[in-house]
């Protein structure tokens, strides 16, 4: 689709803003009302004559010309209500309303908001009176300098600022304010404000009325000449990105500063929906804010939208319809750009206007743009209109790169008493430049206020040293405005035994900590604060510090404060040297900034997955098991790959914390979900960040799999999902991103020494199918196998004596109802099953098995049999599936079609089928009552072989029910259907394993040497 866009304006903001839009393939034609020079006639971009000022006319323009956008470049007209009454017309218009353009139309209301809100600013007093306002200047001036005096109101013809040399002329500008007829007939406020200090930055964002993103810092400079000298004007030149600017500035003002201010419109009922400039002063005492502007500034804009990756179009639509997170504008971070202001000889004065313009086409070329600010067309020349006539935009590697570019281009153009700065930029690109240190001062530390809890008393104290029994934290100290608090308590299970057995407690603190602020950093918080609880049996002094320094060391690798706790002894519940500590966590996120943003995630998103240091603390349930049954012990020599540490060393490795380095990306709105891989693993970990019609898609081989991975995938012969559901396979967190922020957004990630990778992509998700896939886990988890085999040599199982073997892969054919499915999947989690449930097939859509196979991550599909014309066809789309998903066994549950002579033969002996019966000959539905008239006394059920030709000699077991007194026909049923629900996946695992085969006389035929290997199936036969 090709939209026309209307830029409303004259000026070179206009101009720049119609640029960027001509380049976006969604755009046909750029009209600027009423335009220059510039836009006059430069390929899709024209003027247009129509009337801005009223907005009747313009809304049937629009209409007329299928006008799809306007972007208003005025705040004057935004504060008019252009928007509101374009919008109320049909017309689809960027910029705030009337309501929300008061922050910079009335500098009274700016200032009251700023107050009522609690964004730092300059201190202040509002006036209708001069007498007042002199008296004000004299009483104040001994506590700071009252220097500035603005008009203040909404209704004065011309807003001024003007900076006093001193007190008496303050006064004066005051009162010739006040006489002058600058309020028109409405009464006049004059506003007198502190004089600040510092140096002075523009900050602006994109908002959709709730969420906000930065752009990149811009510094303007105004005084007229070289050496910042000469009178102040609107601005001589300016440069991007800011290079002396913090990371803690940064961090401060893309982290909350601006979200509050969007947040606090918002709850006052002025959503701010465009382009929104805050102009800042980085004072001694940390930021103040100067004024807002409610679109861009020359000479910022000509230095910022150059350096937009994305296409601006497709960014205000998005802010438009409040998607602005789903389409994150990218900036260029490896380009600077320098913008020269020509002006008029006797700019900022008196100017003459009518000169010819020349050169205006020598600095073409690569990186260079001018934009026409003041100029107009006369009999096809162009010719100066205003002060400041041309902005030269250059954009280089570097800001002296840039500056040399703008430099050479200004001075190829000329007209009568053009003059331009040739220090832009300058200080910044020599490092020479002045800005100040300065603390943060609107996201500063958490502040605490407490006498710390004795965790851990000396022996024989059973009373915390101080008497505080709880503790203090004071929010507003920390920073935040409108905040979200965030928590999570949480223990770590069974690593807990693991070092308990290695005797090995100065990582278990750490790993507590870990556990709960990752948790809290994934919802986008910053963890605030931590307390733990120990419950204990009883442990000695030694223990107790080792779990102390652990929780210390560890809260501050978070940023987070130890806030205090509880140690309980209940040695009732624990022996002695047992421990459980549990952790509790609050942190913090800015409404607006909360994670997951899933309406936003689409698919195409790029996945980013952050390494982690090894099993973290899941899967250790699993491990134990793992370790149990093989010969070697926690103190033996772990794989040669692991750097000579013993298993238990490798295994206790502390789990990563994340929030340092990731919180700064995640402040920056880049992020649209983090995941912590924890309990769960991989494959359910992802999943609960995504939108429900989403997927991912991930591949092993683009990411480093640490060796324990692969010694416990070859020890315990676990397939792939049971490795993606129970460790995190070396990756601890994953970021979802939009595609064209991902290589940034690693960037940053990796910039804070941070192992991460690409890792997949968000992926629809067709109805039955997994959330979660992932390829080539098991080709990256043998490449492992070569180095653990010098530990598993020294196995003594019989079962290690060959190589492991990979999980047979089963289908499930059911028609509703079918005994056993939910047993299977539980079954096919334990580490020693050698059944994969790898598809589940039903011929009736809705069925509850269907649902239930899907949460389970299992793939499913539905074969109708009544869209096909025979059995032959639809016996045949059944083989079709089930060699596409590689299967090797087929299990039929509560599966009521009759299969053809032609499908069971090629599935002999890989075919299984169960019936609620003990007779061979009882098939079919009311089972019951054929029992009855076949006079079994006994009922039950059995699983066999499925042949073509059925007969008892494929029976592979047989399960009886015991009737009890009194038992009705519903309740035997129900409990058929409980045993047959046991014996089917029993089954299906002695054919799995190899313990049971079909042999060629069609008889059932056991192996009792496998059979002997698997004690846990021989106890269940």
């Amino acid at each position: 689709m090709s939209a026309r866009v209307l830029v409303i304006g004259n000026g070179g903001r206009e101009h720049t803003l119609a640029w960027k839009l001509a380049q976006s393939p969604h755009v046909k034609q750029v009209l600027v009302a009423p335009g220059n020079a510039g836009t006059a006639d430069a390929g899709k971009i024209t003027n247009s004559a129509v009337l801005a000022s009223n907005h009747t006319i313009l809304a049937q323009f629009c209409k007329d010309h299928n006008i799809g956008l306007v972007v208003v470049g005025s705040g004057s007209l935004l504060a008019a209500g252009i928007v509101d009454d374009l919008t109320a017309a049909g017309v689809r218009c960027f910029g705030p309303t009337a309501k929300a353009a008061r922050l910079e139309a009335s500098k009274k209301f700016a200032k009251e908001f700023m107050d009522r809100h609690g964004i730092p600013t300059a201190r202040w007093k509002a006036f209708t009176d001069s007498h007042e306002a002199c008296d004000f200047i004299g009483r104040v001036g001994t506590e700071f300098p009252a220097l500035v005096v603005k008009t203040g109101g909404p209704c004065a013809r011309d807003a001024r600022v003007i900076v006093a040399a001193s007190r008496e002329e303050a006064c004066q500008v005051a009162r010739e304010l006040m006489q002058s007829d600058v309020f028109g007939e409405s009464e006049g406020v004059v506003m007198v404000e502190e004089l600040l200090k510092g140096e002075e930055i523009s900050c602006f964002c994109f908002s959709d009325g709730v969420a906000s993103v930065a752009m990149p810092i811009a510094r303007s400079q105004r005084r007229l000449l070289d050496g910042d000298l000469g009178p102040i004007t609107g601005g001589m030149g300016a440069y991007c990105p800011a290079p002396k600017i913090s990371e803690e500035v940064l961090k401060e003002l893309r982290g909350g500063f601006l979200q509050h201010i969007i947040d606090s419109m918002k709850r006052e009922g002025a959503a701010y929906i465009g382009i929104l400039q805050v102009g800042i002063m980085l004072t001694e005492s940390g930021m103040k804010v100067l004024n807002f502007k409610c679109c861009f500034s020359d000479p910022e804009c000509q230095v910022i939208l150059p350096l937009l990756q994305n296409d601006l179009y497709d960014v205000i639509q998005a802010t438009l319809d409040g998607r602005l997170r789903a389409r994150v504008p990218v900036w260029r971070e490896d380009r600077a750009a320098v913008a020269l202001v020509l002006a008029s000889e006797g700019y900022p004065g008196d100017h003459v206007k009518g000169s010819e313009i020349t050169g205006l086409l020598e600095p073409r070329g690569p990186g260079l743009e001018v934009f026409h600010s003041s100029t107009a067309l006369r009999d096809g020349t162009v010719v100066t209109d205003g002060g400041r006539v041309l902005v030269v935009t250059a954009v280089g590697e570097d800001l002296a790169s840039a500056l040399a570019g703008a430099r050479e281009a200004s001075s190829a153009i000329r007209f009568p008493g053009a003059t331009f700065r040739r220090d832009i930029g300058r200080p910044a690109a020599d490092g020479t430049e002045g800005l100040r240190e300065i603390t943060p001062s609107w996201k500063a530390p958490g502040s605490v206020f407490l006498i710390f809890l004795d965790l851990f008393p000396a022996d024989g104290q059973t009373e915390p040293r101080d008497e505080v029994l709880a503790g203090v934290f004071e929010l507003k100290a920390a920073g935040y405005q409108s905040p979200v608090l965030v928590s999570r308590t949480r223990s770590i299970g069974p690593k807990i035994k693991i070092a308990q057995l290695c005797n090995k407690h100065d990582t278990i603190g750490h790993d507590v900590v870990a556990a709960c602020v990752n948790d809290v950093l994934a919802q986008g918080a910053e963890p605030l604060f931590f307390l733990c609880h120990l419950t204990q049996g009883k442990l000695g002094v030694r223990i107790r510090e080792e779990i102390h320094v652990g929780l210390r060391e560890a809260c501050e690798v978070a940023g987070c404060k130890l806030l205090g706790g509880e140690m309980s002894e209940e040695p009732g519940t624990h022996s002695p040297g047992e421990f459980e500590p549990v952790g509790f966590a609050v942190g913090a996120v800015e409404r607006g900034q909360l994670l997951p943003q899933t309406e936003s995630i689409v698919a195409g998103d790029v996945v980013i997955g952050v390494a982690s240091s090894g099993l973290h603390c899941s899967g250790f349930g699993l491990v134990r098991k793992l370790v149990e049954v093989s010969s070697l012990c926690l103190s033996s020599p772990a794989p040669s790959a692991c750097r000579g540490q013993t298993l238990g060393q490798l295994l206790l490795t502390p789990t990563r914390i994340y929030c340092r380095p990731l919180l700064p990306v995640l402040r920056s709105g880049r992020v649209k979900a983090l995941a912590h891989i924890t309990g769960g693993g991989l494959l359910e970990n992802i999943p609960r960040v995504l939108p429900d019609k989403l997927g991912v898609q991930l591949d092993a081989r683009r990411w480093r799999i640490p060796t324990v991975f692969s010694w416990l995938q070859y020890q315990g012969r676990l397939s792939e999902d049971e490795m993606a559901r129970n460790f995190n396979c070396g990756i601890g967190a994953i970021l979802v991103v939009q595609e064209d922020l991902a290589e940034q957004v690693l960037r940053e990630v990796q910039r804070h020494e941070e192992e991460a990778w690409l890792i997949g992509s968000v992926v629809p998700r067709h109805e039955g199918a997994s959330r979660f896939e992932v390829k080539n886990l098991s080709t990256a988890l043998r490449t492992g196998h070569g180095q653990v085999r010098e530990a598993t040599a020294l196995e003594e199982s019989p079962l290690q004596d060959r190589p492991p073997k990979s999980k047979v892969r089963v289908a499930v054919l059911l028609s509703g109802a079918g005994p056993g499915l939910g047993a299977l999947i539980a079954l096919g989690k334990e580490p020693a099953c050698c059944v994969q449930t790898a598809l589940v097939i039903s011929n009736k859509p809705g069925v509850r098995e269907l649902r239930e196979a899907a949460l389970a991550g299992i793939p499913t599909r539905v074969i109708d049999h009544t869209l096909f014309g025979s059995r032959k066809e639809f016996d045949g789309t059944i083989d079709k599936v089930l060699k596409e998903f590689s299967i090797e066994v087929v299990g039929l549950a509560g599966f009521t079609r009759i299969l053809s002579g032609p499908f069971l033969r090629k599935w002999n002996g890989k075919i299984l089928d169960i019936y609620p019966s003990l007779s061979p000959s009882v098939q079919g539905r009311n089972v019951r009552n054929q029992e009855r008239q076949a006079g079994d006394k006994l009922p039950g059920c059995t699983v066999r072989f499925l042949l073509e030709e059925a007969g008892t000699g494929a029976v592979i077991l047989q399960e009886p029910v015991k009737v009890e007194a009194g038992d009705t026909e519903e309740a035997l049923s129900i409990r058929v259907k409980e045993t047959a629900g046991r014996a089917f996946p029993f089954a299906l695992q002695l054919v799995a394993s190899g313990a049971v085969r079909l042999g060629g006389d069609g008889k059932v035929s056991w192996e009792q040497g496998v059979l002997r290997q698997l004690p846990h199936l021989e106890k269940s036969s």
